[in-house]
Formats: structure tokens, sequence, C-alpha cells
């Protein structure tokens, strides 16, 4: 990437990473303070005020993906992220289960992942926009990885409430960086929209489509559980960043061979079904886990799998979608979040119900479909050569 690609792609896999860490700081701790809270003794209530954020920007990804197509990013992004400020600021406001469902539901509201998304690939060539979408992804998997190390700290010292005024303050410099650093992208008036219904029966969006949906259903229910196993095998939960950090940071250093050997290849399909496997193998032992070596096993496998398609799926979404990323990108964050909100309230109900491996046999056969669904899928576009990489 030249200076002008990398410095706009950090720019926007920082802004990315700062709502995924809205998600993600609540993962490790909010299934324990919830049981001090009203309802919070049913994990099927903590899973509603876990996934509502999710399932909140499920109804406006592809309304504000079309709009960025339309008005251009950067508004859209401000928006958003000024939502995303309010709804911290109410979460913080009152220690409530309801009035935590609430905030997070206007943070949810700030659905910016499509644009941000779309300006990705904006901003990008075609030939280095897989290596900016996994800055993206590994912005994703990096803010995944720091609330697993952070949260249980930064919980003990400021409670949950101080941590959503960190995040306020937080959304407060993206809003920053949006306005003063990022450039003003005008949408492209040369080549029309496709219609909604075209973009989202296209089959291989259709397939991308599915895919997120179930990467991201089994993530959020595999990490319901993980937590409460890893403390059952002995590891208290002020010392799970002991295992998460090494284990992402790893699987950063393996991953990220496949992904530059199928990119320069342009074999990027075999990836994508790697990918799905390892997945697959990664829920299977968690089945048979009871040490804590096994788990960081188990979380390594998946991670390999889990930062593979982060960075491979959404710049395939906008290589089959040029003259419409936006509204695709919508579609695609859209049943990513349907899957976050979906993987929150049945792995819930399925720990209540049926026990917690129950949510690893479930996540198993998701992904086994998954790759039933990806199998078909034929060879990705060449990438067009560009004689103006240089500049």
């Amino acid at each position: 990437m030249n200076p002008f690609e990398l410095r706009s792609t950090l720019a926007l896999a920082g802004i990315f990473g700062l709502r995924m860490l809205g998600l993600f700081l609540l993962l490790p701790i909010f299934s324990i303070h919830a049981r001090g809270l009203p309802g919070g003794e049913h994990a099927l209530w903590v899973g509603l005020a876990l996934g509502i954020f999710n399932i909140v920007q499920a109804c406006f990804y592809i309304p504000l993906g079309r709009l960025s197509d339309r008005i251009g990013r950067k508004p859209v992004v401000f928006w958003g992220l000024s939502l995303f400020v309010a709804g911290a600021l109410i979460c913080a406001a009152r220690d409530d289960l309801l009035w935590i469902a609430i905030g997070r539901g206007v943070m949810g509201a700030g659905a910016i992942s499509a644009a941000i998304s779309a300006w990705v690939a904006d901003l990008t060539r075609e030939q280095v926009r897989t290596r900016a979408m996994a800055l993206v992804g590994g912005s994703i998997a990096l803010s995944f990885a720091l609330s697993l190390v952070i949260a249980a700290p930064i919980y003990r010292m400021i409670g949950l409430s101080g941590i959503f005024i960190v995040l306020a303050v937080l959304g407060v410099m993206a809003m920053s960086v949006t306005y003063f650093v990022l450039p003003t992208n005008m949408p492209e008036l040369k080549a029309p929209q496709a219609s909604l219904k075209e973009v989202f029966f296209r089959p291989e969006l259709m397939r991308l489509n599915a895919g997120v949906f179930v990467l991201h259903a089994t993530q959020v229910a595999m990490f319901l559980v993980v937590p409460r196993l890893l403390v059952q095998a002995g590891l208290p939960l002020s010392a799970h960043w002991q295992v998460y950090l090494p284990v992402v940071l790893l699987s950063f250093f393996l991953m990220a061979p496949v992904l530059i050997i199928g990119e320069k290849k342009q074999r990027l399909r075999p990836v994508l079904l790697i990918a799905i496997v390892l997945l697959f193998i990664a829920e299977c032992f968690f089945i048979g886990t009871s040490s804590i070596l096994s788990i960081a096993v188990a979380l390594l496998i998946y991670f390999v799998g889990f930062n593979l398609l982060e960075a491979l799926q959404p710049s395939l979404v906008s290589r089959f979608a040029k003259e419409s990323k936006g509204t695709a990108l919508g579609v695609y964050n859209t049943t990513q979040s349907i899957g976050l909100f979906s993987g929150a309230v049945i792995g819930g109900w399925l720990m209540d119900s049926h026990g917690d491996l129950s949510v690893f046999a479930a996540g198993a056969a998701l992904l086994l479909c998954w790759l039933i669904i990806a199998w078909s899928m034929r060879e990705l576009p060449a990438k067009v050569v560009d004689s103006t990489a240089t500049l």
C-alpha cells in the first residue's frame, strides 16, 4: 500500500476496532456482573442484553450502507459514532439490566461497519484491498484480544459504568479522527447502484452472508462458555488474559503466511475452506477439553481460522459488488449482527436447557453446514492489474 492508503486504512481500522471493542469488552465479564442484577440469574436475559447491540445494528446496516453510497461515507460514519457515544453514556448512567440493554441498543443504532468497509474499498486499489481488509479484520481480532486482557482489570478498578465511560471517550476521539484525518469521499455517480434485491440474491454474496452469520453466531455463543471453562479448570477470571493474549498473537503469525500465499497465487477459495475447517475442529476440540492447556490449543485453532475469515470475507464482498459496495456490505454486516444476536440468545438458551457443552456441539453443526455451502463457491475473480500501483 502507498502512504495514503496505509494512513487511511489504519485510521478506519482503528474506528472499526473501537466499535467492536464496545461489544467485546463485555464478553469476559458481563455474564458474571449480571448475576447481581435483577433477572441476571437467567442466561437468556443476559444474552438478550448482550445481543441487543447487534440486532439493532442489523436494522440499520442496509439503510446506512445505501445512504453512504449516495451522500458519502464521512457523514454516515460521524453520525453513527455520535450514537455510539450517546448509548455508552446511557449504559454508564444506570447499573440496571434494562437500561444497559437500552443503551446498547442506541450504540447499535450507529451501524457504520458497512460504511467503514466500503470506505476502505473506496480508498484502496483492488490489488491491495485484501491486505487493507486484513488490517480491518486484524483490528477486530486485536480489539477482541485487548478486551480479553483488560476487561477484568478495568472492571475491578472502575466497574461496568466506568468501562462505558471509557468507551464514550474513545468514541469522541474516533469522531475527531473521522472529521479531521480522513478525506471527504463523495459518491461516484458514474455507475448506477444495483437494486437491493439484486445485491441480496447474488449467489456469491449469499454464500458470504451465510458464512458471516455462522462465524459470529458461533463466536459469541462460544464466549458465553469459554470463561466458565477456564474458571472450572482452575484459572481465575483475572488471569484469563494469560491464555487469551498469547493465543491471539500467535494466531496472527500462523495465519499471515496462509493469507499472503493465497493472495499471491490467487487461490483464496481453498484458504476460505481451510479456515472453516479449522473453526469446526476447534468447536469439536472444545467438547472434550478439561485442562487449561487443551482450552488454549482449541482457542489457537479457532483464532487462526477466525482471523483468516475476518480478513477475507469483506474484501470478497467488495470485489463481488463493485458498483454498490455500501449496499452489499450493509447486507453483509446485517447478517453478521443477526448472527451475533442469535449466538448470544440461542447460546444462553442452550446453556440453560442442555448444558454448556451443547453450545460447542451446535456450533460444530452450523460450521459443517457452512462448509457444505461454501464448497460450491467458484474460484474468486482475478484482481485487476493497475498500472498506477506505484503512485
